[in-house]
Formats: C-alpha cells, structure tokens, sequence
C-alpha cells in the first residue's frame, strides 16, 4: 500500500488491512507507518471518521 492507496481507500477496508498488519507484522502503529511510509496522524484521521481510535494496549482500532 503507498501514500496514494492510502488516501483513496474506502476508511472500513483499510481499517481491516490495518488491524491485520498490526496484529500479524508489527508491535506498533508507528513502526507499521514508518515501514510504508504514510503519516500516522492521518491514518488515525481516517479511521475515526468511521469511529474507530488506536488503542495501543491491544495494538489494534477499535
């Protein structure tokens, strides 16, 4: 996924590719942005549009 994927993604797909990556490759929301080089503040955007926010205990959004 680039930065123009990112941007163009209907928000509930990408919340179900998010919450795959994070649970299956990475420990953190940061490392998962830093690796696919999109801007974390505007993911968690995104998502909370659709109502969902980061919850890093569980790594997940919810």
């Amino acid at each position: 996924m680039d930065n123009e994927q990112f941007k163009s993604m209907d928000p509930n797909i990408l919340l179900s590719i998010v919450n795959m990556k994070l649970r299956d490759f990475y420990s953190n929301l940061n490392s998962l942005c830093d690796d696919i080089d999109i801007n974390e503040e505007e993911l968690k955007e995104k998502l909370s549009s659709i109502g969902y926010k980061y919850d890093e205990n569980i790594n997940q959004f919810k």
